[in-house]
């Protein structure tokens, strides 16, 4: 099985609507469930607006699965959506690790890769850049770079991958500096297509999106895509009553309980999929889940939230 989106195609695509990260489904004992992520992929794209699915990213909690297990929940991501959108593969740890991700998400029928941070040593940007280029000559597929933690390229870093991978087409932020990604854009301009990475990338989409960044990754979208897809609408219109508004009655007090405790970016997101009695299991270690109260105060959070 292989994608028919060239990597332009696919990043042009990414850059016109709101993108899905699903979370990954566990059963009890922490095994993929495939039927139920199956039933939330189809739940999430029948809404007709996603132009991205992201399987095993971030919040599909990638940094806990073995490559095997990422390899399969793609596959499943692939099948189910039938090429409705472009499905995005994660990719990450050390280089051959990486190599050997992007080539089995290429196998798997993935339409790109999102290249998350490399596993624990901060490298110099030769050593960062060497990484990035190896994934992207490993494979065929369009590569977003995720941009973040101990992964940080420079703008004339980016330049310099940018013109030797023609493959390399996406850009996502999850650093929040944001002079470098006026550097980033500024050098690059349209030959990127620029993600919203930040948790949660709805409280940076409006300034963001002066900066040219288009789209943004909702991890929200999973339990409210109403709710979601409403307030990307009023970040693409620029109304920033209406963003306010969604910011003040609901991502706020969201990110008030998701900062109680360390680790909570995913676990606050499983606990929004029990929310609204869809549930996806818990969270693998080393993350943990919500508390009882936490849930309770979520949940009466999102049951009073109407789209903005």
């Amino acid at each position: 099985m292989t994608s028919n989106m060239s990597p332009n195609e696919m990043a042009s695509t990414l850059a016109k609507g709101l993108l899905s990260f699903p979370v990954t489904h566990f059963d009890a004992s922490h095994q993929f469930l495939e039927g139920p992520y199956r039933e939330h992929c189809a739940w999430l794209l029948s809404f007709k607006r996603l132009t991205g699915l992201f399987a095993a990213g971030g919040t599909g909690e990638f940094f806990a699965l073995t490559p095997n297990e990422v390899t399969t929940v793609v596959k499943a991501a692939v099948a189910e959506t039938k090429g409705q959108t472009p499905v995005i593969a994660g990719a990450g740890y050390g280089t051959a690790i990486a190599v050997e991700m992007a080539k089995a998400a290429e196998a798997a029928g993935a339409d790109g890769i999102l290249l998350l941070p490399n596993y624990l040593m901060t490298p110099n940007q030769e050593g960062l850049m060497a990484h990035v280029e190896a994934v992207c000559k490993s494979t065929k597929l369009g590569i977003i770079v995720y941009n973040r933690d101990n992964a940080v390229l420079q703008a004339d870093s980016v330049a310099r991958l940018c013109d030797r991978n023609a493959n390399l087409v996406g850009f996502k932020d999850g650093v929040g500096d944001i002079e470098l990604m006026m550097k980033v854009y500024a050098r690059m301009g349209e030959r990127l297509t620029y993600v919203g990475g930040l948790p949660t990338a709805e409280t940076f989409a409006l300034p963001y999106l002066e900066m040219g960044v288009t789209t943004y990754s909702s991890a929200i979208y999973n339990f409210l895509p109403e709710w979601a897809l409403s307030f990307y609408d009023a970040v693409r219109a620029k109304d920033q009553t209406k963003v306010m508004k969604g910011l003040k009655e609901f991502v706020l007090p969201y990110i008030a309980i998701r900062d109680e405790n360390r680790g909570y970016a995913v676990s606050i997101v499983k606990a929004g999929m029990t929310a609204i009695g869809r549930t996806a299991g818990p969270v693998r270690s080393p993350l943990t889940d919500l508390t009882a109260d936490q849930l309770g105060r979520l949940k009466a959070l999102i049951e009073k939230t109407k789209p903005v």
